[in-house]
């Protein structure tokens, strides 16, 4: 309850109903016995129970959690609220922005057409898209851009937020961006390096970037949703909790662009779900998220179908470079060519998880597989909050999640 009661004073929307029981506010999928996956009730029990935790910190008004183990969707859960405004519970089936965790997603895609030979991942970006290589971008390779070595980790102009639902506009500023060293500087793309990937990916294939995704992997794989935007459906509410301090927005600021209250609002804009942003707002449901990294930990298969190739997703997940300090994000982190990698021991997804691999979005997204426990999960908040007590209750389910499909 003291708890409970620090995060309703930390809360910057306190309307956020918790009720002292949540069955109400949750919804259960499809779901396998415990057995199927290697699990028994108990591990399961404990999952979830760890999960509710984290809900009732107040940080967040939704969550939903998919865990597959041995290929078994073991949990398939979502617990509170689609929106506030109305207060509408959400369910397993509602669409949530991915954020930046849509990068892994566009990094298959770039890997997809190295496989078919219709790009090469270490030529120049401007080999593929020539208006892109000046202000010392000439040797900036698509490989830069997939690990963070760009050079244009931010757009230094100064921009209305709305551009962002002009691609062109975004395009032509990146064009203009001055390089910082690189291929040699490791600096966290929060949004840049997407813009660029997907006008390569439209150079190359002649069609979007949605056109591609469908084709090759929301079609075969029997998604409802995981597209770049959104034209059906109806997808959560983001919403800005936590303790609101000029640390954060300017922390903010220097890595995604805008204080935090901006960004928000500008993920509710209808005008945000009309646009394909490569780096950050495909939508999924947990489920779904989870089905796209079990492909990965299938190395390339779904149903019996072949999605990839086994050796492309290794090319995507294997690490490019050691861990190096993220000079956007401000920690050290290893990535892969499109994606962020665990550690033996302070990980992204808890300790013990040198294999893992994965995505974080907007502050508390996760999407990742974990080789070593056969595991690939999602776990999709709605809250937008940096400070906050819910810290120590992620910790927990991470470790909760791990040790008990560790066996």
């Amino acid at each position: 309850m003291a708890l409970l009661s620090l995060s309703r004073r930390l809360m910057t929307n306190p309307s956020v109903p918790i009720p002292r029981r949540l069955r109400s506010l949750e919804d259960r999928g499809e779901e396998c016995a415990a057995e199927l996956a290697g699990l028994t009730d108990n591990d399961v029990r404990s999952i979830w129970r760890a999960t509710r935790a984290l809900y009732r910190t107040g940080m967040s008004p939704a969550i939903s959690l998919a865990l597959r183990r041995h290929g078994e969707l073991f949990m398939n859960r979502a617990l509170g609220y689609r929106s506030l405004s109305p207060a509408t519970p959400i369910d397993v089936d509602t669409p949530v922005c991915l954020f930046s965790a849509s990068k892994a997603i566009t990094a298959v895609l770039v890997h997809y057409l190295a496989e078919q030979g219709q790009l090469d991942l270490n030529k120049p970006v401007a080999h593929y898209v020539p208006e892109y290589g000046s202000a010392g971008k000439e040797r900036t390779t698509i490989m830069h851009l997939l690990t963070h070595r760009g050079g244009v980790p931010r757009i230094q102009e100064d921009v209305d937020p709305s551009a962002l639902f002009d691609i062109d506009t975004v395009r032509d500023m990146m064009r203009r961006a001055k390089a910082r060293r690189p291929g040699r500087e490791q600096a966290y793309h929060a949004i840049t390096a997407g813009f660029v990937l997907g006008e390569v990916i439209e150079r190359v294939t002649g069609d979007s970037i949605n056109v591609l995704l469908d084709r090759v992997i929301r079609q075969p794989m029997g998604m409802q949703y995981f597209t770049y935007g959104m034209d059906h459906g109806i997808p959560a509410d983001n919403v800005t909790t936590g303790l609101q301090m000029a640390p954060v927005d300017s922390f903010l600021k220097h890595a995604v662009g805008g204080p935090l209250q901006q960004v928000v609002d500008v993920s509710n804009d209808p005008r945000f779900r009309q646009v394909a942003i490569p780096a950050g707002n495909l939508y999924a449901t947990a489920e779904e998220a989870s089905r796209f990294f079990q492909m990965l930990l299938n190395g390339g298969e779904w149903q019996g179908q072949r999605i990839l190739e086994r050796r492309t997703v290794e090319n995507a997940v294997k690490p490019v470079k050691e861990a190096r300090f993220d000079r956007t994000l401000l920690i050290p982190l290893q990535y892969s060519a499109g994606f962020m990698l665990g550690q033996k021991n302070i990980s992204l997804y808890g300790p013990g998880t040198p294999r893992a691999f994965g995505h974080l979005g907007f502050i508390s997204i996760y999407c990742w597989a974990d080789p070593q426990r056969d595991l690939a999960g999602a776990l999709l908040t709605t809250g937008k909050g940096i400070v906050g007590p819910h810290l120590p209750a992620l910790i927990r389910l991470q470790m909760v999640i791990n040790r008990h499909c560790l066996g």
